[in-house]
């Protein structure tokens, strides 16, 4: 049988730490006067504002017989974060995109297959040391005026649309592969390497066999198909904490068909990802996974663009729920949406958001679906587009019980569901409503879910960055 060879975008993944302590122990007259270290110095994330640490009541404060909502808040607070102030929009995900078939030519272009470039692959250190071999960014694709090798290389992640006849972009070879580490899993107890700090009750005896662990994997098999799966076994190294993950990355460009029967949104399918027209808008046919692995890439591109390979830096991440509530509704507890009082809309007729105002009428807020990114009034965080517009996964799974299950300091409920685990399984919160919802539906209060695997024309997402350390934070009283 012929193997057919496969190309993954790969991430790195860190394994060190920035931390340097200045050991110095003379000139303190013998006092214990402390070790200090240095960090890496990382610069205030673009196109972010911090949200100070707070706490709030999370969810409905107050009845709503109209809708047959019962009070059920919960107090809880969160550490300092830096929040996108505006969903991802498409150039910006366009450049995950294009950065993953960069990737893929690189990769062929040092293929002697296509050529054998060993330019565009680094296999050695400057002193000829053999290395783990990564790709050689610095050396430019030949655009313009490649050899026949080269332009087969460049053409090989572009088909010919059989119909159209027009040369696009082969969407199903954009796949990234990226490692995680899952530090929570690692942390506990009762998952330590050393079996003797699993329990430190020394009347109980020491367990003779390590526990059970699961984790993601994802490999490319002799046929060159991705395989996912979920395996378990008995624990014997933090390498069982390393999940590794295999995402296409190009959204489904035909939510807008799939998401409504009879009617005719095929422009948005062939237009609303890839046109310059719609760049600013948010992108959207972008599942949870997706999300994830655009927030890992981000991770890995400033580490790379710092020059800070195998250096630890808070990565990028998509909101727990609750942090994306307490960034939407500012901290206020008496706000339902991410302004103050019950209406849409100011008294002099203009919108807070975009959604639907009414029966069958989308455009009476000046837009029929999304709205550029930043079309609306910030609310009191400087954030963009908290409701409406689109919906926003984050990273937290979606149960009815979330607040029995939860702790109430940085509370996050998370599951990874197996692929054989039942669909239900693989419920993810997302929060703030879309376009296409009414008003209600677009409460900071309010939670809804879907799929983790699904892809819809009102779902995008933002990532948010802890802020570590160098925050006072504000302390509020009320008198």
């Amino acid at each position: 049988m012929k193997k057919t060879a496969t190309y993954i975008a790969l991430a790195a993944l860190a394994t060190s730490c920035a931390f340097s302590p200045k050991a110095s122990m003379g000139g303190d007259g013998g006092e214990v006067t402390g070790v200090r270290g240095s960090a890496l110095g990382e610069p205030t994330p673009y196109g972010m504002v911090l949200i100070e640490r707070g706490s709030m009541q999370l969810g409905p404060n107050a009845d709503d017989s109209t809708w047959n909502i019962k009070a059920q808040a919960n107090g809880a607070s969160v550490e300092s974060f830096w929040m996108d102030e505006t969903e991802v929009s498409n150039a910006k995900y366009r450049q995950f995109v294009y950065w993953v078939r960069d990737s893929i030519i690189r990769e062929r272009l040092a293929d002697p297959a296509y050529g054998g470039d060993e330019e565009f692959k680094i296999e050695e250190d400057k002193e000829g040391n053999p290395v783990k071999p990564y790709l050689n960014w610095k050396k430019p694709i030949p655009w313009r005026n490649p050899t026949e090798d080269e332009q087969r290389a460049i053409q090989s992640v572009y088909k010919l649309n059989p119909i159209t006849g027009v040369t696009e972009l082969d969407a199903s070879q954009m796949n990234y592969r990226y490692e995680t580490y899952n530090l929570t899993e690692a942390a506990k107890r009762k998952n330590r390497i050393d079996p003797t700090r699993r329990n430190y009750n020394t009347d109980v005896p020491v367990p003779t066999e390590n526990p059970f662990i699961s984790k993601d994997t994802a490999y490319v098999n002799d046929n060159g198909d991705i395989v996912r799966e979920t395996i378990t076994r008995r624990l014997s190294s933090d390498y069982d904490f390393l999940n590794t993950y295999i995402v296409n990355v190009y959204p489904d460009t035909t939510v807008w068909i799939n998401d409504f029967e009879n009617a005719y949104n095929e422009p948005y399918t062939r237009l609303y990802f890839s046109h310059p027209g719609y760049s600013d808008y948010p992108v959207v046919g972008v599942s949870w996974e997706q999300a994830n692995a655009f927030a890992n890439w981000r991770t890995d591109y400033l580490r790379r663009s710092l020059g800070k390979q195998g250096v630890y830096i808070e990565p990028f991440r998509l909101p727990t729920e609750a942090e994306w509530e307490i960034a939407a509704r500012a901290g206020i507890n008496e706000n339902k949406y991410p302004w103050a009082g019950e209406m849409p809309m100011t008294d002099d007729g203009c919108f807070y958001a975009n959604l639907k105002p009414g029966e069958g009428n989308y455009v009476r807020d000046g837009n029929l679906i999304t709205s550029k990114c930043g079309t609306y009034e910030p609310n009191d965080n400087g954030l963009y587009d908290m409701a409406g517009n689109v919906s926003e996964w984050t990273s937290t799974a979606f149960t009815e019980s979330l607040d029995k299950l939860t702790s109430d300091i940085n509370p996050e409920y998370r599951y990874n569901a197996a692929g054989e685990d039942p669909y239900r399984m693989k419920r993810k919160v997302i929060r703030g409503g879309s376009w296409k919802d009414i008003a209600h539906n677009v409460r900071a209060d309010l939670r809804a879910w879907e799929y983790q695997n699904e892809q819809h024309s009102f779902i995008g997402f933002r990532c948010v960055r802890t802020q570590i350390g160098f925050t006072k934070g504000k302390v509020k009283v009320k008198k």
